[in-house]
């Protein structure tokens, strides 16, 4: 027992060493790091293309070049859609305000009813919290836009400058590493971008089938402005659990505020159990796939991680990061226990159901 401890121990202390050391240097090189860790994701997504114009002639910097214009057109057509919808709701805007007023006061009587503060109280307290944070939160939103287009042209020219510069970026990793080491090191780049690549196109396959399924659903039970809503929760699912359940949230809140009855909130419910259904059962895996091939319980502990870490960008990388330390762990002998507690268990033990046919004829395998 004492020399399995003097293994064990030291093992255990150097895991959580890395692990607190990694952790702090994430926190605090956040503003570099982030921007860093989006271009990275992008440009494994794009890379496919580009790779395919090189192969027909095409100079590599026009290739990228071209790539990141049709990234920033997709996000131009999402932007346009959702403000062609939002227009329609500002108009309504009117309505909107008469009817959360109504809640509002149905609230404030409800409150004063079963805590004995009247209205009049209530509207000091909140009248003195806006005070309080008016001018906080203008230089805050001030702050966060500025900040944020600031890191959407770093994004834009990191993502130029490992796509240009990849194959100088793969030679210094095989020349850092012992030369022992270095096709696997290798394979681990390929695995991790191949993985990558599986996850974000097929997110992106499963994103655009949620705003056709959602549009249809929520026009079907009465939704005003259903396209702008189903964008909206569509769009949230790159937060894996918790984007789906706030864009649902969100529509239903704005279905009671526009004046919905039970049977539209019932609608909208039920027709975000029938689109949970079919993306669980059918598009995740015959779309996505089982490439990134996480256990459900790390996944949701990664998004805790990433928000804590990094806020909201933290959520959204978290599961493909995750990903790739799970490639990471399973390349080597010593993190192999690692790499299995990250995932589902072994591939080959699941049985060959229906699904597992479907997902072989869609993948071509």
């Amino acid at each position: 027992m004492p020399q399995t401890q003097s293994t064990y121990l030291p093992r255990i202390s150097h895991v959580l060493f890395i692990i607190i050391a990694g952790t702090a240097v994430l926190y605090v090189a956040k503003p570099v790091l982030v921007p860093l860790a989006f271009a990275l994701v992008l440009a494994m997504l794009l890379l496919p293309l580009s790779r395919r114009m090189e192969k027909a002639g095409i100079n590599r910097a026009i290739a990228i070049v071209a790539c990141i214009l049709l990234l920033l057109l997709t996000i131009a057509v999402i932007i346009g859609l959702l403000s062609w919808q939002l227009s329609s709701l500002m108009d309504d805007m009117n309505n909107i305000e008469h009817r959360f007023d109504s809640m509002l006061r149905k609230v404030q009587q409800f409150i004063s009813a079963h805590t004995g503060i009247n209205k009049n109280q209530q509207n000091e307290m909140v009248e003195q919290v806006n005070e309080e944070s008016s001018a906080s939160l203008i230089s805050q939103i001030t702050s966060l836009i500025m900040g944020g287009l600031l890191n959407c042209v770093l994004v834009l020219v990191y993502i130029f400058l490992l796509m240009y510069f990849r194959n100088h970026l793969m030679q210094f990793i095989k020349k850092a590493v012992p030369a022992t080491q270095r096709s696997n090191v290798a394979d681990i780049v390929h695995c991790a971008g191949d993985v990558s690549q599986q996850y974000l196109i097929g997110l992106s396959q499963m994103i655009v089938t949620l705003w056709i399924m959602y549009s249809i659903g929520f026009s079907i039970v009465g939704v005003k402005y259903a396209v702008f809503f189903a964008i909206l929760c569509g769009t949230l699912e790159i937060i894996p659990f918790v984007g789906n359940l706030t864009g649902t949230a969100i529509t239903v809140i704005m279905g009671v505020v526009q004046g919905g009855d039970f049977k539209l909130i019932a609608g909208i419910l039920i027709t975000y159990g029938l689109v949970q259904f079919i993306q669980s059962y059918i598009l995740e895996p015959l779309v996505v796939g089982k490439g990134v091939n996480l256990n459900p319980l790390f996944t949701i502990v990664g998004i805790v991680i990433g928000e804590a870490i990094w806020g909201l960008p933290g959520m959204v990388l978290a599961v493909p990061v995750f990903g790739m330390i799970k490639i990471f762990c399973d390349h080597f002998e010593g993190l192999k226990p690692y790499g299995f507690l990250l995932g589902c268990g072994d591939k080959n033990n699941e049985p060959n159901g229906l699904m597992e046919k479907l997902r072989g004829i869609f993948m071509h395998k």
